[in-house]
């Protein structure tokens, strides 16, 4: 076994000598095919003949009509919430709006507002002045719900799918939409009807299953 470890640790002491005695020679295998120059259209240039083309039939016209139509439909009727459901049990938690500051905040004048690992609550200072309701606008029992949890001055009602211009023409007042789920997101929201409402230096923040007809 000795006599062979050793055989093997001299082959590859060996092996680069070796190879290093044969000089490298460089072989011409001839011309493999023909070949030519690479040319590229210019990228505008094509871009440009494509645009005066559709100018020409007056197909670009007709893209700028859909695309107004496309982005009033947006504007009226947004991209619902992904992952929101009609609640089916009660559910609240707690949701605390406390942060701590990562940096000395400071005014226009340089006097200290809040030295940096202090912990800050708006609620020190504010108060949420107006319910939020979270609802599916599509839902007639969400949004008759909602209109029973008081006026437009008490509550703010927010949508997470439907068209709040529809309903502001309906009930004459103001309706919102939770674009791209940035508050139910926030307040870990995954059901409506919900409910969002200050108690003391916390949020309270509620689900609640309705009774429902057919049409919600």
């Amino acid at each position: 076994m000795r006599s062979i470890l050793i055989a093997c640790a001299a082959g590859l002491m060996l092996g680069p000598v070796v190879a290093g005695t044969e000089p490298a020679r460089a072989v011409d295998h001839g011309q493999m095919g023909q070949t030519w120059p690479i040319i590229e259209p210019d990228l505008m240039s094509v871009i440009k003949a494509k645009l005066d083309e559709a100018q020409r039939t007056g197909k670009i016209d007709d893209l700028n009509r859909e695309f107004a139509r496309k982005a009033e439909q947006r504007v009226m009727r947004p991209v619902p919430v992904a992952g929101i459901r009609a609640a089916e049990q009660d559910r609240s938690w707690e949701y605390d709006p406390a942060i701590v500051v990562e940096n000395d905040i400071r005014d226009h004048k340089g006097n200290l507002i809040a030295a940096a690992g202090q912990r800050v609550n708006p609620f020190d200072t504010v108060r949420l002045t107006k319910k939020l309701i979270f609802i599916n606008g599509d839902s007639q029992a969400e949004l008759d719900w909602a209109m029973a949890r008081g006026t437009e001055r008490d509550a703010k009602i927010i949508m997470v799918n439907g068209s709040p211009f529809e309903q502001m023409k309906a009930h004459k007042r103001r309706f919102y939409f939770d674009q791209s789920g940035v508050l139910t997101q926030r307040f870990g929201i995954r059901h409506t009807p919900a409910l969002v409402e200050q108690e003391g230096q916390i949020l309270l923040v509620s689900e609640k299953a309705i009774p429902r007809g057919k049409s919600s």
